[in-house]
């Protein structure tokens, strides 16, 4: 049961100073308004550029409230105070969930309108690339843990069997081992920029524009534009051992016709090496190949046939959207791979089913179709399933090493929010359990690891994943 005691809590957000006010109005419009019945004593207050929102959201069904104030800022603020000790514990919980998914879309709305540059010192000025769909393929084959590239080899295995015939499997497992072991290779050739001890920080800036400014400001500056943009303040910067701020930003934006205010600004610098190097030592690794993916779409990920040669591949728009302290746990959850050879051991999980099948179970496809096709899609399943075990497990190396389970607990948060939002649906949480994920549910993860006490205590990971896996899944059913 809740407490009288206000509860107080921050959300980090990345966007600009201009953007506080309409911050709160968002979560007014679609989030309360929406839901008018849940609310009332809503009212909005803005001092300078101090802005603040207060409401009052309703029990379901009962006598109780929540009186609750937003004050917008980097990061914005939000108390809580609960009119009395029968307000349920679970009322407080969904309403600082829906506060957080609700900043969140706010943040994704005003990124599809934001120009991003970055840079690292002495190596190519690359623009932000756009996702595309092929290539987010390929990038998903050989970041997951491998997993998605070992399926999509064993689909496409019936080419081989025109040429070799009954020894096809093996030519095809034998050609996965081969990529697994230049699987390092492999990311490197995915990345844009290599991250070094001599070329050790990511510098970030972000400039909010409205919508219509940034259809013309996309109409107006062709991909050459922005790259000689990028190149000259980055001479006039960092080239020199200067900050990249809106002064000089603005200068050369006003050679091409366009202004830089302040208030739309941000920049950010990440010591990725540092990070990467603190992670490494806290598993006792050598520190591996660290490349950078200059997209806004939220990743990292390990891969490489053993420790020596592991490789770590972070985009910027992780970088953009988490605090240095999250870019380490989320690390230190790559690390956890890196250190177990996952991507070996899916190999031999996956290897190990297709050749069961193709040369014990081969009788099978002589039954219906219908039957095999419900034999491939249940081993599938099962594979994938026997994945989140991995993933839980590196969730508790990385809670265990680094010792911040909550800061990786709200860093997934910040990247999977539409999965947490859709989660909450019962028929979506449980096909999160059974679907062609490696990943485990992102609310299982959030509130095993924001539960977890004193992991230093835990002596089996996996053994400990998988039994935590099992209940998980066994409660959604439930």
């Amino acid at each position: 049961m809740a407490t009288l005691n206000a509860i107080s809590f921050v959300i980090d957000t990345e966007v600009t100073p201009a953007y506080y006010g309409d911050l709160l109005n968002f979560v007014y419009q679609h989030y309360i308004l929406p839901r008018q019945e849940q609310f009332t004593d809503i009212r909005r207050a803005s001092v300078d550029h101090d802005h603040s929102l207060f409401f009052r959201v309703l029990e379901p069904g009962g006598e109780g409230y929540i009186d609750v104030q937003m004050r917008s800022g980097k990061p914005v603020r939000v108390e809580m105070s609960p009119s009395d000790e029968r307000v349920p514990q679970k009322l407080l919980d969904r309403l600082k969930e829906d506060l957080f998914i609700a900043v969140q879309l706010f943040e994704e709305q005003v990124r599809r309108t934001t120009l991003y540059f970055a840079w690292i010192e002495g190596q190519d000025v690359v623009l932000e690339k756009a996702p595309q769909k092929r290539k987010n393929i390929i990038y998903r084959m050989f970041s997951e843990s491998m997993l998605l590239f070992f399926i999509m080899f064993i689909a496409a295995s019936i080419l081989l069997f025109a040429v070799f015939g009954a020894y096809a499997p093996i030519v095809l497992v034998a050609l996965q081992l081969v990529m697994v072991l230049l699987s390092d290779k492999i990311i490197m050739r995915m990345g844009d920029w290599r991250v070094t001890q001599k070329t050790p920080n990511v510098h970030i800036f972000q400039y909010n524009l409205p919508v219509e400014e940034y259809k013309d400001f996309q109409r107006t500056f062709s991909r050459e534009t922005l790259v000689k943009m990028k190149a000259e303040i980055y001479e006039r910067t960092l080239a020199v051992g200067k900050a990249v701020d809106c002064e000089i930003v603005d200068e050369v934006f006003s050679r091409h016709g366009f202004k830089c205010l302040p208030e739309n600004m941000s920049t950010k610098t990440v010591k990725v090496y540092e990070i990467v190097k603190n992670a490494a030592e806290r598993f006792k690794l050598p520190v591996p190949k660290i490349v950078i993916a200059n997209t806004i779409l939220p990743n990292a990920a390990a891969s490489g046939p053993s420790p020596s040669r592991g490789v770590i591949l972070i985009t910027t728009g992780l970088l953009v959207q988490l605090e240095e302290d999250e870019v380490f746990s989320v690390v230190g959850h790559e690390f956890s791979h890196l250190k177990a050879r996952d991507p070996l051991v899916l190999f031999a999980l996956t290897s190990g089913e297709y050749l069961l099948r193709f040369y014990i179970f081969f009788n099978l496809w002589y039954l219906p179709f219908f039957f095999g096709y419900l034999y491939f899609f249940f081993a599938l399943t099962a594979v994938y399933f026997i994945a989140k075990f991995f993933e839980g497990r590196a969730d508790l190396d990385a809670a265990i090493k680094i010792g911040q389970p909550q800061v990786l607990a709200e860093a997934l948060r910040k990247i999977g929010f539409r999965r947490l939002q859709y989660e909450r649906m019962p028929s979506y949480k449980i096909q999160e359990w059974v679907g062609w994920d490696p990943h485990p549910p992102i609310y299982f993860r959030t509130a095993r690891l924001e539960n977890l006490e004193s992991p230093e205590k835990v002596k089996h990971p996996l053994i400990r994943s998988i039994k935590d896996n099992l209940r998980g899944f066994l409660a959604a059913l439930g």
